[in-house]
């Protein structure tokens, strides 16, 4: 008989020093005010698990918007984003936006919940409140006649 222990999910932003974590939540707060201190620490956690769990995937990941902006402020700092992911992964994680063709590799939801499954078995904790897509409808695109949405029936009445 095999006995497999659990080991407790990493916090990704260990991958930094403490100040490189601080400066970069301290970039997403200039930017939105209304993120908290603690939120913006989490934020920048999560986005280090994203390129982490992107640096190991066969398969296109996705972040969320929210874990987009955290990415987008360490991308801008060019030469410690670059040093990180060498000195981390012996490559560069590349941020490419674009469109990944729906039927290749499911829609926003999918692709999203792919990508929680990557950082999950990369042994990364998952703070869902950074990944709010996971509890919407199976959509690509605002305003596409969802509950809130100004086009719903819902919101014709009057």
């Amino acid at each position: 008989m095999t006995i497999v222990e659990a080991r407790p999910a990493i916090d990704a932003g260990t991958l930094v020093s403490a100040e490189l974590r601080e400066t970069i939540a301290a970039d997403v707060r200039a930017k939105y005010d209304h993120i908290p201190a603690g939120m913006a620490r989490r934020g920048v956690g999560q986005m280090l698990a994203f390129v982490a769990a992107s640096a190991a995937s066969e398969k296109p990941l996705s972040p969320s918007p929210l874990v987009d902006d955290f990415w987008h402020a360490f991308v801008l700092r060019t030469k410690a984003y670059a040093d990180f992911c060498q000195e981390t992964f012996g490559k560069f994680v590349h941020h490419q936006p674009g469109y990944l063709d729906r039927e290749a590799h499911g829609g926003g939801k999918v692709l999203r919940a792919r990508t929680v499954d990557a950082i999950q078995a990369a042994g990364y904790a998952v703070d869902l409140e950074f990944w709010p897509e996971l509890d919407i409808a199976d959509c690509s695109q605002c305003h596409a006649n969802c509950h809130n949405s100004p086009k719903h029936n819902a919101a014709k009445t009057g």
